[in-house]
């Protein structure tokens, strides 16, 4: 009998899905870095928890992959609460809100993933839903058209963003809570690093998980994706773990180099050494690289920016000296 491929595919992704939830933290205690918010998400969930009360509102901000989902999940489970999911682009229209809203048990968790993108009048709908928990449905349409209140459970809502700049300012107030999720220092995606290597049976040397945790530009998403990927490098080449060895070669073959950048952050080094070291506005840049202005921005540019390799003035991006000598030095090396 042969094997159905669709079945095999499936399995495969629900194989793929257990391993990406394996590697995210369950609880607090968990949850590596970040010290000064989970401290105080820890107060937050046991005082809400002695009232007997819904924890406030909450908005997590910070740039993609520094584990904004994950916290959300991490205090449903604090809670002991239901975490419903979606996110700001799935909501176009009041109506996708509603049904929502109207199915959320008491104390229930509702995560919206990329809240800047919701539609305004899906934003304003959302205005009563947090302060007076309760929402205006419209019945029938026309002249016979009438507006009905419906209460709500008191619930917890938690917004995730990579852009608080977008939300409105009386959007942004509603919530009670606002967090923001800072890049990891090297030590701490170290301690990450060492975890998804033994959630992926792999062992790695001290050397290798340095050398990750300094490439992995402050993100614990960008580390275990390279974790995953140095792990296929030393199966297929029979290696015992992830050595000092196998992550260089490996490093290299994904276009990682020592300093920890990668081909983008080359081509942006690259684009602004041509246009005699900047300013360059963000447009020229996406348009040189071949990303649209918002990858680099938001993807690019804090790393390139924390580390030292480019500058952000009003005029535009500009390269530091840091950078200029190492063009220098890498064009001499290529001669």
């Amino acid at each position: 009998m042969q094997n159905d491929p669709v079945l095999e595919r499936r399995a495969a992704d629900s194989s793929e899905a257990r391993l990406e939830q394996s590697l995210r933290p369950q609880n607090l205690d968990e949850f590596v870095g970040q010290g000064p918010l989970v401290a105080n998400l820890r107060v937050y969930v046991q005082a809400a928890k002695g009232r007997g009360e819904p924890l406030d509102h909450v908005l997590l901000s910070g740039l993609p992959g520094l584990g904004k989902t994950t916290l959300a999940h991490i205090l449903a489970r604090e809670l002991g609460v239901a975490c419903r999911v979606t996110s700001g682009p799935a909501l176009t229209r009041p109506g996708d809100l509603a049904g929502i809203l109207t199915d959320i048990a008491a104390g229930d968790v509702l995560f919206v993933d990329e809240i800047h993108r919701l539609p305004a009048p899906v934003e304003e709908y959302l205005y009563s839903a947090m302060e007076d928990f309760a929402i205006d449905i419209t019945i029938d349409q026309g002249q016979s058209a009438r507006s009905v209140r419906v209460p709500l459970q008191r619930f917890t809502l938690v917004g995730a963003t990579t852009r608080e700049g977008l939300l409105s300012a009386p959007f942004r107030s509603r919530f009670g809570l606002l967090e923001k999720l800072e890049l990891y220092p090297a030590s701490e995606l170290e301690r990450i690093v060492r975890r998804t290597a033994a959630h992926l049976g792999t062992q790695i040397d001290d050397e290798a998980a340095r050398r990750v945790s300094r490439c992995s530009r402050g993100t614990p998403r960008i580390a275990n994706r390279i974790m995953k990927r140095l792990r296929d490098f030393a199966e297929v080449e029979g290696s015992r773990g992830i050595t000092t060895d196998v992550a260089e070669r490996s490093l290299a073959r994904l276009g990682i180099d020592a300093h920890g950048l990668g081909t983008t952050d080359r081509k942006i080094l690259v684009s602004l050494e041509r246009a005699g070291g900047g300013p360059v506005g963000l447009k020229t840049i996406a348009v040189a690289v071949g990303e649209d202005e918002e990858t680099v921005e938001d993807v690019y540019e804090p790393f390139l920016v924390t580390e030292g390799w480019i500058l952000r003035t009003p005029r535009g991006r500009k390269l530091t000296d840091r950078a200029a000598a190492w063009l220098e030095s890498e064009r001499g090396g290529a001669q």
